[in-house]
């Protein structure tokens, strides 16, 4: 029950991350945004572990390193998405992680994958191809494909989460080992392009999306440690509902049925991933 708490809360403040990262798009590029939202991360973080005297160090660098670099990738497919798509398609294609956490869960862990396991893949792909179908029949499609990659890598980086909680890692510095990674990269990714300042404009967005992204990351991290893989997997889906709604009230976008269906088959996808 705890772990299904935390992963609501989590869904709440990703859906208002995407928000966040749509508005400031405006100005700033997937690159600077995700380096913003780390470097905020990093920054609070870090201030409230040297208040508490916290230890830094940890025997499991090599994890928080695979986990960081996968998660940072995921993390600049899925901006880039959420800059150019719609609200809800860019989040839903992320959303696909819990269809992927299953597949990997089979090809990296040798779990067995049962019928309901199955079905859930056919319905996620069925999904799948209905949501990226009007991304291929305009210019959008290279959007559509970093969305749906984004989802793949979030798959792969919740099971590097999975790892750090059972082998005892802090909730916090897997937080933090992430976002300081995430910024470094970002760091070398800007240099040599166009400087991006921060304005009276994007501050507010930027500000907004490192708080909101901070405290989605604490969440996801702790629904993972104390929950169910697979039933807080199914739960992250609330972010799409969440998402539908803000773009529906802030932008007026509206869902067609084409659209609808497909969130629904993958929503369904993942519900079923979660019997197997």
């Amino acid at each position: 029950m705890a772990g299904a708490l935390w992963m609501v809360l989590a869904a709440v403040s990703f859906g208002l991350m995407g928000v966040f990262v749509k508005l400031g798009a405006a100005t700033l590029d997937a690159v600077a945004l995700v380096f913003w939202r780390t470097l905020f991360a990093v920054l609070l973080l870090g201030g409230v572990a040297l208040l508490r005297r916290q230890r830094f160090a940890t025997p499991q660098l090599g994890r928080h390193l695979k986990r960081g670099l996968i998660g940072y990738t995921s993390l600049l497919a899925y901006f880039h998405a959420i800059s150019h798509l719609p609200l809800s398609t860019a989040v839903t294609l992320n959303y696909t992680s819990p269809m992927f956490l299953a597949l990997l869960s089979v090809l990296l862990l040798k779990e067995k994958l049962s019928r309901h396991a199955l079905l859930a893949l056919l319905l996620g792909f069925v999904g799948v191809t209905l949501l990226l179908r009007p991304t291929f029949d305009g210019a959008a499609w290279q959007a559509g494909l970093l969305g749906l990659g984004s989802g793949l890598l979030a798959g792969w980086s919740y099971l590097h989460v999975r790892e750090l909680g059972q082998a005892g890692e802090a909730e916090w510095r897997t937080v933090f080992y992430f976002a300081l990674i995430s910024t470094l990269g970002g760091g070398l990714l800007l240099l040599g392009r166009p400087w991006q300042p921060l304005t009276a404009a994007n501050l507010p967005w930027v500000l907004g999306l490192g708080a909101t992204a901070t405290v989605a990351q604490l969440a996801m991290t702790r629904a993972y440690k104390v929950g169910r893989k697979l039933l807080v997997a199914n739960l992250s889906y609330l972010t799409v509902v969440f998402s539908a709604l803000f773009g529906a009230l802030l932008w007026q976008q509206r869902l067609g049925v084409g659209e609808l269906l497909a969130m629904a088959l993958i929503i369904v996808s993942g519900i079923l991933a979660g019997r197997r």
